[in-house]
């Protein structure tokens, strides 16, 4: 192959690259004061929680075993949400306590 084509595939590559980077926060700057914006927001968190939540014990029968790895999850997720109020340590410190206790629960079988 030509050496020219590879550099503008390469330089091509890079731009569209880039372009696809700066574009969302050139779109969102006329976005930063409005008030809908700031709503959204605030109660996303909670949102993404609610639905993260259901889809994860949609298919959970308590009467079960496996049932026991999401609920204790849950119950950890909910209670260090209530406490610290973050929403990322939450998600993540229940991601963890759910794959331990599943992992666990697996070894013990």
């Amino acid at each position: 192959m030509d050496e020219r084509y590879i550099a503008a595939a390469i330089a091509i590559s890079g731009l569209i690259t880039w372009a696809l980077r700066a574009v969302p926060f050139a779109l969102l700057r006329p976005l930063r004061d409005s008030e809908l914006l700031a709503y959204v927001g605030e109660r996303m968190p909670l949102g993404v929680m609610v639905i993260l939540a259901v889809y994860t014990l949609h298919d959970v029968r308590p009467e079960m075993a496996s049932a026991l790895p999401p609920l204790v999850a849950l119950a950890v997720t909910v209670a260090l949400h209530l406490w610290r109020g973050n929403a990322v340590l939450s998600l993540f410190a229940g991601t963890v306590v759910c794959t331990v206790v599943a992992s666990t629960l697996a070894a013990w079988a």
